[in-house]
């Protein structure tokens, strides 16, 4: 019989709360894990307390889970994401999980960027693994640029890339389709969601900062080297790939709202 039980990973960060929020939908057993305190006071998700960098815990959260979607990322410590899923698929392994469906990063192969290799690497090893495996790649949540330009605007003067392209996408609609993809078989690499419409990124800091009430000048700084060319190219953009519907100006608007 089809084991339907789903686990999210990192199901209290910014991406893995919507995916949770839209899998309790689909009426399926549903798990979560996070590294703090389980949450015992949640009728619809059983929460399970496990560590990816060390592997605590992992074994006894996915004993009898059919699918992860794994949203967990260690920003703050990068180099704990390789090790943490290789903990992750070899637990899936033992588990006999039959389906893991990844998120990644449009432009991971495209800017030489050391979270970027990363995540280029955590692909590799989940195409690997002999797991079966969906991969989706996405460009840059809106609530991630206001969290940059907020810390940004501290500065005397806003400092971006200059000629940087990007291209937001709404995280609840790449949630959307996580789960989507869970609740179907192992397809590979997906085709990468991006959102409605490119803009320069100078002009994304000044759209926030008008909506934030902030009066600063944004210094666009040349930016030399292979990272630089690449952003003036759009490696963070996939045009072709404009399938997202909630644009910034809606997600700035939203923040306005009472």
């Amino acid at each position: 019989m089809k084991n339907d039980t789903i686990l999210v990973t990192g199901a209290t960060g910014v991406l893995g709360r919507e995916v949770l929020e839209r899998a309790r939908r689909t009426g399926r057993p549903l798990r979560a894990t996070t590294r703090r305190a389980a949450r015992p006071d949640d009728a619809q998700v059983a929460w399970y307390t496990a560590d990816l960098t060390t592997g605590a815990g992992l074994d006894e959260a996915l004993a009898g889970v059919g699918t992860v979607i794994h949203c967990a990322s260690d920003t703050r410590h990068p180099k704990n994401d390789v090790p943490g899923l290789e903990h992750l698929l070899a637990a899936a392994g033992r588990a006999g999980v039959g389906h893991l469906v990844n998120i990644s990063i449009v432009g991971v192969d495209r800017l030489p960027v050391g979270y970027y290799r990363i995540k280029l690497e955590g692909e590799r090893l989940l195409a690997t693994s002999g797991i079966g495996w969906t991969t989706l790649r996405a460009t840059q949540f809106p609530e991630l640029l206001d969290r940059a330009f907020g810390l940004l605007s501290r500065l005397p003067v806003v400092p971006v890339p200059a000629g940087a392209l990007c291209q937001p996408v709404d995280q609840g609609e790449v949630a959307d389709r996580l789960v989507e993809l869970a609740l179907g078989g192992p397809a590979g690499r997906v085709p990468d969601l991006a959102g409605p419409a490119v803009h320069p990124l100078d002009a994304l800091a000044r759209d926030w900062l008008r909506a934030a009430g902030k009066r600063r000048p944004v210094l666009a700084l040349p930016l030399p080297g292979r990272i630089g060319a690449g952003l003036r190219a759009g490696a963070l953009t996939a045009p072709g790939r404009a399938v997202g519907r909630r644009t910034w100006e809606d997600y700035l608007a939203g923040k306005a709202s009472p």
